[in-house]
């Protein structure tokens, strides 16, 4: 178990001192695939993401997880780096407010709650601020493009 911790800090270390650039959207497609793929939901569940809702059950938060392990913004012993979240995810804010907002949704795991659910509540958190307000317009800007042009 103490390999595993020491190996699991070494590669959040190294991919933390390595220069983190955010996902394109098409790289976000490619991963939120994949962790599908990874982590199956039933048929309610995908068209309550499609609303951009979240419900909190094991498959939909095991989702998340994965997304966020692969997006680069989470790491199961650190949690959320705020500093990513707030490159990722700053739509039209400044970086500078998109980081206040991202520091006040990272928790250190106080709880020592599942990764599942840490990460679950720092997304709840950030969707429920002014990131998640553009996060929702964004995605229901694209989906009624792609509605326009079907």
């Amino acid at each position: 178990m103490f390999k595993h911790l020491i190996v699991c800090l070494a590669l959040c270390s190294l991919a933390y001192a390595t220069e983190w650039v955010p996902k394109t959207a098409e790289e976000i497609k490619t991963i939120r695939g994949e962790c599908l793929t990874q982590h199956p939901l039933k048929a309610e569940q995908i068209a309550k993401l499609k609303q951009v809702e979240f419900p909190d059950e094991p498959e939909v938060r095991q989702y998340l997880l994965c997304t966020a392990l692969k997006l680069d913004i989470f790491c199961t012993f650190e949690g959320y780096h705020a500093d990513r979240l707030a490159k990722q995810f700053k739509m039209d804010l400044s970086e500078e407010e998109a980081l206040q907002i991202a520091q006040s949704c990272v928790d250190s795991n106080e709880q020592k709650s599942s990764s599942d659910e840490w990460a679950f509540r720092g997304h709840k958190c950030l969707m429920s601020s002014k990131i998640g307000d553009r996060v929702r317009s964004y995605i229901k800007a694209r989906q009624a493009e792609a509605a326009a042009k079907a």
